[in-house]
């Protein structure tokens, strides 16, 4: 039997069992968002973002295109197909609990919050980002204020509890081609993660449903090329597949 002390740090049950055969599809709690930089542009605005920051988008890993993208690049957001199980990882791609103070924010994801990878990846963009200030009064920063002294379970916790914030999300998933994804878990297969830069210039994964974050190591304080070589290796060991989006939290452009 576990102690207590290895509850606290034991991530939530996520939702990537698929429902049996005899299960009637439940209605997602939180339905899954498109990897549509406006969708999140609007939604994450509507919440607390200042206008001055927006979501980009990564259309190729050429520097010929990566030269157009807005400068400086405060987060990443990746969605891609997942080909291979939890199980399989690699052990230091697993995440660790020991590792939850290496970053200002980090929450897990579980069940009840079924899809809303999207949104987590966001939050762990934003939240880790020093140079972004969410409006107070807003519902990202009302949710800040509540969990920034707690648990990464207690923060999934408390999202999960957020009858404002689920009713947006619900609003926002419904724009866009992921609107038809309603119930039925067997037909998504995308996930969103952040790579962020830590304190120490690291960077770093963030992914609720792992154990804790992944500390990646040094990129020369280049997020946006240190995501994508991570991203690249990813492909290379068949983890992912090459159904993959990547978007950027950058200030908005005039």
């Amino acid at each position: 039997m576990a102690s207590s002390n290895e509850e606290s740090h034991r991530p939530p049950e996520t939702s990537e069992a698929s429902p049996t055969s005899s299960d009637k599809p439940k209605e997602f709690s939180w339905p899954p968002l498109e990897s549509n930089p406006e969708v999140f542009t609007s939604y994450l605005n509507s919440i607390g973002l200042p206008p001055s920051f927006s979501i980009g988008e990564v259309f190729g890993f050429d520097e010929d295109l990566l030269a157009f993208l807005p400068q400086p690049v405060l987060g990443v957001i990746v969605c891609y197909e997942r080909l291979i199980p939890k199980s399989e990882y690699r052990d230091q791609d697993k995440g660790s609990a020991d590792l939850y103070d290496r970053v200002r924010f980090y929450m897990h994801q579980s069940k009840v919050l079924d899809n809303a990878c999207g949104i987590i990846a966001c939050l762990h963009a934003i939240f880790n980002c020093t140079a972004v200030e969410v409006e107070s009064d807003s519902v990202l920063g009302r949710f800040h204020r509540r969990t920034l002294a707690l648990s990464p379970l207690e923060r999934c916790v408390a999202l999960e509890n957020d009858a404002d914030f689920r009713t947006i999300h619900k609003n926002f998933a419904s724009k866009g081609q992921s609107r038809e994804i309603t119930s039925d878990q067997e037909k998504v297969k995308h996930h969103f993660i952040a790579y962020v830069l830590n304190g120490e210039e690291k960077l770093v994964e963030l992914d609720g449903t792992k154990l804790g974050p992944v500390i990646v190591g040094d990129c020369g304080g280049d997020l946006l090329r240190g995501s994508i070589r991570e991203v690249m290796g990813k492909l290379e060991r068949g983890e992912i597949s090459e159904s993959l989006s990547m978007m950027t939290l950058n200030f908005a452009q005039d």
